[in-house]
């Protein structure tokens, strides 16, 4: 059952609502930019799981281009990441089409940021308790050192917002988020170019997952 307070959708629609209309003239400029510079699709699209574990289409600008070796396999992420992407992702800009995700309500404008679908069987029961609210568009994790975590220490983050969720929580993630990506911290995870997959930290929780499939 949804339990989202009144005060937090209100943000987010109006947030997410003034954000594309404020942002839209620099959402154009970076489509067309991305069109050139990388190419189509524009946009990523992928499916990420949401409040409960429910699948959701996740919208981003596309920040690598679509290569593949002679197997049909996509090469490394180091040699699909384009210096364009690379800015995308240092000034996250490539997150503002998640606005609509938000407008949608889809996800929030603070929460767990919203990962791969596959680790949903890779989580412990602790960290299965980030799915108890809508994956937001930054979080505890961000603003607490984003990729430069583990993968552990971001679900300790994330586990701790949704225990500890407040109006005034929330208005200070936002605040701390745009000294964050100023200072561009955190963005790539050591010796990667974004960040390693995550393979589990227990054992899998597979009651739970199936309940979230």
């Amino acid at each position: 059952m949804n339990h989202t307070p009144i005060w937090k959708r209100t943000i987010d629609v109006t947030g997410a609502a003034v954000g594309l209309i404020a942002l839209c003239p620099l959402m154009l400029i970076i489509a067309v930019l991305s069109r050139l510079l990388i190419g189509r699709p524009i946009l990523f699209r992928q499916e990420r799981p949401g409040l409960e574990g429910k699948s959701f289409t996740l919208l981003k600008f596309r920040t690598m281009a679509v290569q593949h070796d002679r197997l049909e396999k996509p090469l490394a992420d180091e040699r699909r990441l384009s210096s364009w992407g690379k800015f995308l992702r240092s000034t996250s800009l490539d997150e503002l089409p998640e606005l609509w995700n938000v407008l949608r309500g889809d996800m929030s404008l603070v929460g767990p940021r919203p990962l791969l679908t596959s680790y949903l069987k890779l989580y412990t029961s602790e960290q299965m308790i980030r799915h108890k609210v809508r994956p937001g568009l930054t979080g505890l994790a961000q603003i607490s050192g984003r990729n430069a975590l583990s993968w552990e220490e971001k679900f300790e983050c994330d586990v701790q917002y949704v225990r500890n969720k407040s109006l005034l929580l929330d208005l200070n993630i936002l605040w701390r988020t745009l000294f964050s990506v100023l200072k561009r911290d955190g963005i790539t995870a050591v010796g990667h170019a974004t960040m390693p997959p995550f393979s589990g930290s227990a054992l899998p929780l597979e009651s739970t997952t199936r309940d979230a499939a």
